[in-house]
């Protein structure tokens, strides 16, 4: 999401108390004009983000690598895919086995939403509603949204469980603005968000992506976009984000794959936390993930960021994440031959990376895993960003700073003595959108 976006004229303002610490929002939207309605979603947003932040953030890092290593001590940390019989459930990190094994998954989808870990783990998108079917892959009208596509599911006022009656693409011809409570469900079938606009969750609280597919995303056109049954609001280009997050909570993206997208992967600025990006598969992209508006927005420091199982594989540059201000926790994922850095930052982010595997390309200059922008030494060096039980192969490294963890929770389970990066092709072997079949554990 670029914030010299030259098509952004209006600066949003808003101000709301948040206890000690935590600063106020100075938002700065795509709304090209910014009414009562747009205003009153700010505030809310900020008091959502103020009531999802976790002051002693430790305690849900703590609390997530207890999970892996439990999971990790179980018996099938020595099974293989060969090994496996049909049918047979694959789940191997603590997310997938919350759902996976069950062979009516498609019966009991909302159950996925107990799933959710990290610091999205309050995160339970449409339970609480009904199931709403997708039945036509068009996007003809941002004001009047057809009964039965994608667009007029989410601009419901109501929760909602979105699935897709069968495979379909969808070319969104402009963004698609989310509104609270939802799931977005795509087990079951192919479901592609590609060759047009991408997703867009602002002001917004309590939404799941699952097991879509979003390539291809493109600038597009504003003008008058609905994103509530009771409000149009004028919106400017967007910037060709797969998935754009601005001043949201309680997010949680899982099993997505993305690629080839005009700007980021995944951007999550303006205040966003609670957030949690698990098991997707990220490929073919130079700005993946940008967690942070910009050095000058110290309201960032609100952000929580878990970033867990997920695959950074052939063709991604940099950015996986790039954070700005806030705790940011990496763990167990695996990283492939990046073409410019893994891991980035400026503005002191706090990064804790735990478990993930590092394997660097053969170009001699390209080995470092981490790159920090717009400090000296002397100042990133009082930046919290520690390692801790990471795999580096190929001669990648990672170039630590401040003061070093003061509990290693990978050693409350750690009764097996393993290493955890060595487990990470086995927690991420089954990263993006999975292919669910009926009446089968997915």
């Amino acid at each position: 999401m670029a914030l010299n976006n030259k098509n952004v004229i209006i600066l949003l303002f808003v101000s709301v108390l948040f206890v000690p610490r935590i600063p106020s929002l100075h938002a700065v939207a795509n709304y090209a004009k910014v009414d009562e309605v747009v205003q009153k979603r700010a505030q809310d947003a900020l008091a959502a983000a103020q009531k999802a932040y976790n002051p002693n953030p430790e305690e849900v890092t703590d609390d997530f690598n207890k999970q892996v290593a439990e999971i990790l001590k179980g018996d099938h940390q020595n099974t293989t895919r060969r090994q496996m019989k049909e049918g047979e459930c694959l789940a191997t990190n603590p997310i997938d086995s919350c759902w996976r094994c069950d062979p009516k998954w498609a019966t009991n989808r909302k159950r996925l939403a107990d799933c959710a870990r990290g610091f999205g783990h309050g995160t339970t998108g449409g339970q609480a509603g009904e199931i709403y079917i997708v039945t036509d892959p068009s996007d003809n009208s941002p004001t009047d949204p057809k009964p039965g596509t994608l667009r007029h599911a989410v601009i419901q006022e109501a929760p909602l469980w979105i699935i897709f009656k069968n495979s379909m693409v969808i070319t969104l011809q402009h963004e698609l603005m989310i509104a609270s409570n939802k799931t977005i469900d795509g087990r079951g079938v192919e479901v592609r968000i590609a060759y047009g606009a991408g997703l867009t969750i602002q002001f917004v609280q309590n939404v799941i992506i699952h097991g879509i597919r979003i390539h291809d995303i493109k600038p597009a056109s504003g003008g008058m976009i609905r994103d509530s049954l009771a409000h149009l609001g004028l919106r400017t280009v967007s910037d060709g984000d797969a998935i754009s997050l601005f001043g949201a909570s309680n997010v949680w993206i899982d099993h997505v794959s993305m690629a080839k997208c005009s700007d980021g992967l995944v951007d999550a600025i303006m205040g966003t936390t609670a957030l949690t990006i698990s098991n997707c598969k990220f490929n073919r992209h130079n700005d993946v993930m940008l967690l942070g508006a910009s050095d000058g927005f110290g309201e960032d420091s609100i952000m929580q960021v878990t970033v867990a199982f997920n695959r950074f594989g052939r063709g991604c540059v940099q950015r996986m994440p790039r954070c700005r201000y806030g705790f940011v926790h990496i763990v167990n994922n695996d990283y492939s031959q990046w073409e410019k850095y893994a891991i980035g930052g400026s503005a002191h982010p706090t990064i804790i990376s735990q478990g993930n595997r590092f394997k660097a390309s053969d170009d001699l200059a390209l080995k470092q895993v981490t790159h920090r922008d717009y400090a000296a030494e002397s100042e990133w060096k009082n930046w919290q960003w520690r390692s801790e039980g990471d795999l580096f192969l190929n001669g990648a490294f990672f170039q630590e700073s401040g003061a070093p963890l003061k509990q290693s929770p990978l050693t409350n389970l750690n009764t097996i003595q393993y290493k955890p990066g060595t487990f990470v092709g086995s927690l991420t072997r089954d990263a993006g959108a999975l292919s669910c079949k009926v009446n089968q554990p997915c």
